[in-house]
């Protein structure tokens, strides 16, 4: 019987997956895995049972990666399964910016007691008149699963598209329309584009990354759309380009003090990914990453160790490793295991920098005095018999 906790309400479509081996806890501490959206868990003391963190989201930067990966364990996220929700709302975003239509809305509001409202609302509108999208040069700065997106749909609209990401993978490489310009540096779409759209993860590398020097290289004028994360954008840089002039809109669904009520900037709450079918697909891929890792041991959309599969359990044990990426180290598993006269049928190890993972498949059952020697070596974090 496996026990899970949920730090955040998720939605129930998510939870419905788990049968009838698993059990929800009120308690933490008593959790082999831990079901996570937006909650803090930096100061968070974790039980000795927990395996797993499975954020139902894309972001992390709630968990402490490095401290559960010394601890042995495994966080997962579900990048893509909220994507659509996020791309739609850049394009919402896009179009409000482009034409003042907020501005629109309030001045009918404030005139709706107007008994000549129509033939007023025909005199006003010239202050609220905008550009199409159409013919408008976008650059992407990511292109991973949102980005890809945005990136395709921008085509539909008839924009001239251009993507950067020294990191894209095959598989958004393969979803990315022919017809999107690849820039192989970021200053190019700073000096080119009309409108930018930001979907990089938070890292220390991307921290910041429109700041007054990347402003300096951007059109006057320019449309810039951020609904990544906060830290991307340097707040007090782009409050005084706004105010200058030099950036038109800033578009955002992070509210924060320094940004909110500044002339130019469209702030609304974090709705990227409040839709509820965001809220269900993330709910349900975060079920499935963590049950096929506890009941098979495989690891799929980690973000603080390697992904790794071997496939559906079969017959015999199967012994998970997390450990240290270090010389000689699964010299030392086999060595033990020899000696206990097992059989390995199967065996695979990842690692990512510091990580490593470790499955193998024996045809007999794993003593408890096995797992412990295993877990004596030096280097390795956890070790988890499958049966």
């Amino acid at each position: 019987m496996y026990k899970y906790h949920c730090l955040n309400p998720i939605a129930p479509v998510g939870i419905e997956r788990f049968d009838e081996n698993y059990v929800r806890v009120e308690i933490p501490d008593e959790a082999d895995a831990i079901l996570v959206r937006s909650a803090a868990m930096h100061e968070m003391e974790f039980g000795k049972d927990l395996k797993a963190v499975a954020r139902a989201g894309a972001g992390v930067n709630n968990i402490p990666l490095e401290k559960c990966a010394e601890k042995g364990i495994v966080v997962f996220n579900t990048p893509g399964a909220n994507a659509n929700g996020v791309k739609e709302l850049v394009l919402a975003g896009m179009l409000l910016a482009a034409r003042d239509i907020i501005g629109g809305i309030n001045w009918v509001q404030e005139h709706e007691e107007d008994g000549d409202l129509a033939k007023e609302a025909e005199k006003a509108k010239k202050a609220f008149a905008g550009r199409e999208l159409a013919g408008k040069k976008l650059g992407v700065i990511g292109l991973g699963a949102i980005g890809v997106r945005v990136a395709n749909a921008a085509i539909h609209l008839g924009m001239d598209v251009y993507g950067y990401d020294p990191y894209v993978s095959v598989d958004a490489a393969w979803q990315l329309s022919r017809n999107i310009h690849h820039a192989k540096t970021v200053d190019e779409l700073y000096k080119e584009c009309d409108y930018l759209t930001i979907h990089v993860p938070a890292l220390d590398s991307t921290k910041g990354m429109i700041n007054r020097e990347a402003i300096s290289l951007m059109k006057k004028g320019v449309i810039i759309l951020n609904f990544a994360r906060d830290i991307l954008v340097d707040s007090e840089a782009i409050v005084d380009a706004l105010i200058s002039g030099t950036v038109k809109r800033y578009v955002t669904d992070f509210p924060t003090p320094e940004i909110a009520g500044v002339k130019g900037a469209i702030v609304i709450p974090h709705l990227g990914a409040s839709t509820e079918e965001s809220e269900d697909n993330c709910a349900k891929m975060a079920v499935k990453e963590l049950r096929d890792y506890l009941e098979n041991g495989n690891i799929t959309h980690s973000v603080n160790y390697p992904d790794c599969n071997m496939g559906a359990k079969e017959e015999g044990s199967r012994v998970t490793i997390l450990h240290h990426n270090i010389p000689n180290m699964l010299g030392q598993f086999t060595s033990l295991l020899a000696k206990e006269n097992m059989n390995i049928t199967l065996m695979t190890n990842k690692s990512k920098k510091a990580y490593a993972y470790t499955m193998i498949d024996v045809d007999a059952a794993i003593s408890d005095e096995v797992v412990k020697r295993l877990g004596e070596i030096k280097g390795v974090l956890k070790v988890r018999v499958i049966v």
